[in-house]
């Protein structure tokens, strides 16, 4: 992250701030605090700081509230300004106790007038945000840059000691383009008076990557000239956190559950995971959720059988995923005391920040991870439990190998919040393959097995959905023999998929066998047809169940006659057939649409 200036673009901007010395004695002074109380630099600075107090028992207060910061090490309160006008001015000051090289004491002095705040949350603005978050580095460098002062926080920002810092530019200290860029905004300060406001930028502490934002004010001397710049850094590396999960959960809405297939959903929480989250992730689904069968009941607290489990994604930071033991689409082998089973057993989330892979520990009974963990360097580790309506799915595990921070509790959550989204996904991807499968269990079954035209006409029949994914519907035909010799030819359509779909047109499919013994005609055949799909239509609208779709099923009924060589046939709202003669040309009779079945107006 590069910093860019960012100049103040209005008073609240501004920090109003005072620098004093060990005597009380303003030896600089902002323009932002000129507008605040009226006073002119020359009539503030070497003057003692207890001139702006509003009243004379605040100033005859001044020198025990001096002692006061003196030994709190600094102060923050309500406090009440004189302007120069003679109007009282409600504010919140901040004193903070800066530390110079060769060990003398200054304080500085920043200010949030209260009713500027009121007024800009009114308004919707954001009044100076340092002045308003604690706690703040302050360092204050001279015109060539060099630090002269600071407190005690800005050496916990970064671990640099004082002594280094003190008497050095930043670029002589910090190494970096960043530290280039923030000397450039201080210099843009020194020249122009204008403040710059919430810089980011980052920078290490104790191997973990911090954000921080700092804000740059020209201190000026009795005659308005630059005297120095001062600092103020805050800390925002939660907020920055924050943010960041916001933005991978945001992610994770459109990338993962994409598809209703299980197998991908799994890869896309993988690669989503990574590397925003960890170097190596692993989503093994236990064997039954491929399948689409019934999903695992949590195990009992005395672990039984561990389940089978299939890996259904897998993501490196390493191309190939080396450090994986199980490709996609294999068997996932997992050790009785490992933490599946404690993940399994408790339903709860695992968490080892510096994974423990001494002798006498679960990797014991698994020789070839922890092989692999010691050669890929794996040190933390999560196994987060995949389940949905207190069902396990199967565990999503993460680990960190190039990643020197171990995961801490802030990761978990985020992980675990990762997994319920891709969980869902899950889920309801097991319960349409569950559906599914037994959907086209029941139309197999309740299409013909072998159909026969016996010694009138050769039949022969492909099923052929046009829909691949959602293919299991409605759709049947069939051949059924007549008395003397004749046979009828059948399609037919029920709107829809799935069971309900399947189970109509299983229904449709009986009623028409049972009319065909009756030697109708085609047109009176459909007519009865249409009144059976009315009284179904009728039972299912009464009935507590989720209704089957009759009202536009379509039908083509056809009675073939071998000893007059005629084929009568009537249609209830499905397309014509083709016929194809002996030299291979097609056409398609002139046969009168009909209305669809369900509807009572089949003739």
């Amino acid at each position: 992250m590069v910093p860019a200036a960012v100049p103040g673009s209005s008073d609240l901007v501004g920090a109003p701030i005072a620098m004093i010395d060990s005597e009380g004695t303003v030896v600089g002074w902002t323009q932002a605090a000129q507008r605040l109380v009226g006073y002119s630099h020359a009539e503030v600075v070497s003057q003692p700081a207890a001139v702006i107090l509003a009243s004379a028992e605040d100033r005859a207060k001044a020198s025990a509230f001096a002692e006061q910061c003196r030994a709190r090490g600094g102060w923050s309160g309500l406090a009440a300004l004189r302007h120069r006008d003679g109007r009282k001015l409600e504010v919140s000051l901040r004193v903070s106790p800066l530390s110079g090289q060769d060990g003398s004491a200054h304080w500085l002095v920043s200010v949030t007038d209260l009713a500027a705040v009121s007024s800009s949350a009114v308004n919707g603005l954001r009044p100076s945000s340092l002045l308003t978050r604690a706690p703040i580095g302050i360092t204050v460098r001279d015109l060539e840059l060099r630090c002269t002062w600071l407190n005690d926080l800005a050496e916990r920002r970064d671990d640099i000691l004082p002594e280094v810092r003190l008497g050095r530019r930043l670029t002589e200290v910090v190494a970096g383009f960043e530290a280039e860029a923030l000397e450039a905004a201080m210099r843009q300060v020194l020249e122009s008076g204008t403040p710059v406001v919430d810089l980011e930028y980052p920078a290490w502490n104790a191997r973990r990557k911090h954000a921080f934002t700092v804000s740059y004010f020209r201190l000026e001397d009795a005659e308005g000239h630059a005297l120095a710049v001062c600092g103020m850094c805050v800390n925002v590396t939660d907020r920055e956190r924050a943010r960041e999960r916001l933005a991978i959960l945001s992610e994770a809405s459109t990338r993962i559950g994409t598809t209703l297939d299980v197998m991908r959903t799994g890869q896309e929480l993988a690669d989503l995971a990574v590397p925003l989250l960890a170097d190596f992730v692993a989503v093994d689904l236990t064997e039954s959720v491929p399948l689409g069968e019934e999903p695992l009941a949590r195990l009992g607290p005395m672990g039984e059988r561990i389940p089978v489990f299939r890996r259904a994604g897998l993501a490196s930071i390493h191309p190939g995923a080396p450090e994986a033991l199980c490709a996609r689409g294999e068997a996932v082998f997992v050790p009785s005391a490992s933490p599946y089973n404690r993940v399994l057993s408790t339903g709860k989330p695992y968490l080892e920040p510096v994974l423990d892979t001494s002798p006498g520990t679960w990797l014991d009974q698994d020789p070839p991870r922890a092989q692999k963990i010691h050669e890929y360097g794996f040190h933390s580790m999560m196994v987060v439990p995949i389940h949905a309506r207190d069902a396990v799915l199967g565990v999503a595990v993460f680990a960190r190998t190039e990643d020197l921070m171990p995961f801490e509790e802030d990761d978990l959550l985020l992980a675990e919040e990762l997994v319920s989204r891709a969980a869902l996904s899950l889920d309801n991807a097991n319960r349409y393959t569950r559906e599914r499968t037994a959907a086209l269990a029941l139309q197999r079954n309740l299409l013909p097995q072998r159909l026969t035209g016996g010694c009138a006409v050769e039949v022969a029949s492909r099923y052929l959905p046009a829909d691949i994914h959602r293919g299991v519907g409605g759709d049947w035909f069939d051949v059924i023999p007549l008395s003397g010799a004749r046979v009828a030819l059948l399609v037919g359509d029920v709107v829809g998929h799935g069971i309900n779909a399947a189970a109509t047109m299983g229904r449709l499919r009986t009623a028409v066998h049972t009319l065909a013994d009756m030697d109708l005609p085609p047109d009176e055949l459909l007519a009865h047809l249409d009144d059976l799909a009315i009284r179904l239509t009728e039972e299912d609208a009464d009935a507590t169940g989720p209704a089957t779709a009759v009202v536009g099923a379509t039908c083509l009924y056809a009675v073939y006659d071998p000893v007059t060589r005629r084929c009568t046939m009537a249609r209830a709202g499905h397309p014509p057939p083709a016929i194809i003669d002996p030299h291979g040309h097609v056409t398609f009779p002139d046969l009168p649409a009909g209305t669809p079945l369900g509807l009572g107006l089949t003739p």
